[in-house]
């Protein structure tokens, strides 16, 4: 067993803000689980990298049901540093997964089937050791399932409190406010929805911000790092030990082309002058709408975690550098 005793200057320097018209604060900077902490990882320096989110006053932890690898792997590995490190302070966390991708062979292992959703719930507490989850989410939009299945599920698993909260992923502006209205003629508020989102991506600019506020919801974006991409990693190129050359089955080589590699340069440019890492300049940048509750890094490392946290020292940006910043992803 550890040993561990949290910070207790935690709370001190984290921001926290309420995800839409919800009572509900997240912390501004979130860490997600979807890369380094499955079965092939090393555990312990998965409880290395929670334990240290934690003393950054980091307290939602992001998974889904499909989290590994192997599928499933993540949260077995989060269930470990719960009992292992966290558990004490199981009251100060945020814990969500999700379903919607495959897990298990069959026509009910995948998509957002009211038996899909809730038999997915079920393994996944079984998989943490949990009695209920604080968010929910329906992972994917699925256009084989009536959208007022899904969220009865949704519904379902907020009243018979297996989840605190419930959200939605990569829904487009419309679908979303769909499910919103459809949760709240159950008498649910729709928490949060959790889209792509990064300098280099730039789809709920286009509508989803603006559908979020009139539903109240908040946002929690992935990948505000673009996969690594916005951080110091390709200044130089790409480096040997990527995953976009171990595997590239998210992040793949052939598109990481040279201009794409000028523009992170002259992103790190702007960053300089601003006196942060191009990975903190992403996360602020990310961060300047009030739309967006939190950014959910991921992260190989503690200290990876560290840097990102220190973006909080400057959210705020001239118009002037908002303005290269458009310009060099225009060219």
């Amino acid at each position: 067993m550890s040993h561990y005793q949290a910070a207790p200057e935690r709370y001190d320097t984290m921001q926290f803000r309420h995800s839409g018209n919800s009572g509900l604060q997240l912390p501004a900077i979130s860490l997600g689980l979807w890369h380094n902490f499955g079965g092939v990882d090393s555990l312990e320096n998965g409880r290395a990298m929670c334990r240290t989110a934690f003393d950054l006053g980091i307290t939602h932890f992001d998974l889904a049901n499909n989290y590994g690898p192997p599928a499933g792997s993540a949260e077995e590995n989060f269930a470990r540093i719960l009992e292992h490190d966290l558990q004490p302070f199981r009251d100060e966390l945020i814990i969500s997964t999700k379903a919607g991708y495959n897990m298990w062979p069959g026509p009910y292992g995948a998509r957002c089937s009211r038996k899909s959703m809730l038999a997915s719930l079920d393994q996944s507490l079984r998989r943490m050791q949990l009695e209920y989850v604080d968010i929910y989410y329906a992972h994917r939009w699925d256009d084989e399932t009536p959208l007022e299945e899904t969220m009865g599920a949704l519904e379902h698993a907020v009243r018979v409190g297996k989840a605190l909260y419930v959200g939605v992923s990569s829904y487009s502006p419309e679908q979303t406010t769909r499910a919103a209205a459809i949760l709240r003629s159950m008498g649910i508020a729709p928490l949060i929805h959790q889209p792509r989102y990064s300098i280099f991506e730039r789809a709920i600019e286009d509508g989803l911000l603006s559908a979020l506020e009139t539903a109240g919801m908040g946002c929690i974006v992935f990948s505000p790092l673009a996969q690594g991409m916005l951080t110091d990693k390709y200044l130089d190129g790409i480096p040997l030990d990527s995953r976009a050359l171990r595997s590239g089955v998210f992040l793949k080589a052939e598109n990481i082309t040279e201009a794409k590699l000028s523009k992170i340069r002259s992103l790190n440019d702007i960053a300089k002058q601003r006196g942060q890492s191009l990975a903190q300049m992403a996360l602020a940048w990310c961060l300047r709408h009030k739309q967006v509750t939190s950014v959910l890094i991921g992260a190989s490392k503690s200290s990876q975690i560290t840097d990102c946290v220190n973006c909080l020292r400057s959210l705020t940006f001239s118009e002037s550098e908002l303005f290269e910043i458009d310009k060099i992803m225009a060219g």
